[in-house]
């Protein structure tokens, strides 16, 4: 398994329940493809440098996972899928 970091950036309006659940989702797609969610961190609000999706600022959420090679398009795919995620960014340690 490879460790990877996962920054995923909600919008800055989203409430703490809305947080908590994108992590939800996260796990549960963590345990769909057999891998491994060591930490989440927030990393707070910050404004963006521009519009994404018409919003100004963002929450920025910070994940280290562990996951097989062959299983990060897969992953990514569902990421895409997630209407509250506005960006993410997957990089490999």
């Amino acid at each position: 398994m490879n460790k990877y970091e996962l920054v995923v950036v909600l919008p800055g309006k989203s409430t703490p329940a809305k947080q908590k659940s994108v992590t939800e989702k996260i796990k549960k797609y963590m345990e769909m493809f057999k891998g491994k969610l060591e930490s989440v961190e927030e990393l707070g609000k910050i404004d963006l440098s521009y519009k994404i999706k018409g919003n100004e600022s963002g929450i920025f959420l910070l994940f280290n996972v562990e996951l097989e090679a062959i299983d990060v398009k897969k992953f990514d795919i569902k990421l895409r899928s997630e209407d509250e995620i506005i960006r993410h960014l997957l990089i490999r340690k």
